[in-house]
């Protein structure tokens, strides 16, 4: 009987080595591999940098304020046009196709500036850029400044910025943890009903482990009555 007990025991332990892994598995390993993979690009992309200009509307004598506003969000749009980035191109030295990839220009509706901002893999040519930019909007834009009564100015030039604005290697690898981790819940959520069938069947490995430990206890039982017989003999 004692062989019987032991029999079941190893066949208890066989069953709870090769129990299916648990079914929220997917959430970590994504999670790490998202980290893993944002810390990667952090470590192997080039740095960049970003530089910004700006640029302010000004209204003459006869002008509204609020029309100076309106032709400040004109101008930021045609701050990237064709017809900009022309003038612009041989200030900042590079083409004027890949010269529009690595400007952008914003404006806020409340105020009539202007910021340009030039991105590169240098702190100096991110500056050139923006600078070559607004500089060719100001010149294009007041030359019809009689007509629109509204000057371009430049408030503030654009320095060689001294950190890069790209994110680093631990930002990186922090969204590509959340990332992952997104993802695996995602993926969690989207599982087919193949989870309640591993439930179910863990469920029933337990049972049946718990069945086995308690059928080896009468066979103890016994086994000991056996020695205090033989002991009383």
């Amino acid at each position: 009987m004692a062989d019987t007990a032991d029999q079941k025991k190893s066949d208890h332990r066989r069953r709870v080595r090769f129990l299916p892994p648990p079914a929220w598995w997917p959430l970590p390993v994504a999670a790490l591999l998202g980290l893993a993979a944002g810390g990667a690009y952090g470590v192997l992309k080039a740095p960049e940098y970003a530089a910004t200009s700006y640029v302010v509307a000004v209204p003459d004598d006869t002008t509204e304020p609020a029309t100076a506003l309106g032709f400040a969000q004109a101008y930021a749009r045609i701050a990237t046009s064709s017809s900009t980035l022309a003038y612009a191109q041989p200030r900042a030295g590079i083409a004027v196709q890949k010269l529009r990839t690595q400007v952008r220009a914003e404006t806020s509706p409340e105020s009539p500036m202007i910021a340009i901002t030039g991105t590169a893999k240098s702190p100096s040519e991110a500056a050139d850029i923006a600078n070559a930019v607004a500089d060719a909007l100001s010149l294009s834009s007041n030359q019809g400044a009689k007509n629109t009564g509204v000057q371009l100015l430049l408030f503030n030039q654009a320095v060689a910025p001294s950190d890069p604005s790209s994110p680093s290697a631990p930002i990186s690898g922090a969204v590509g943890l959340c990332a992952g981790g997104l993802l695996g819940g995602l993926w969690l959520l989207a599982r087919p009903a193949r989870r309640r069938e591993e439930r179910e069947e863990r469920e029933d490995a337990a049972v049946d482990a718990v069945a086995g430990e308690f059928a080896s206890l009468p066979a103890q039982g016994e086994h000991a009555e056996a020695k205090e017989k033989e002991s009383a003999r």
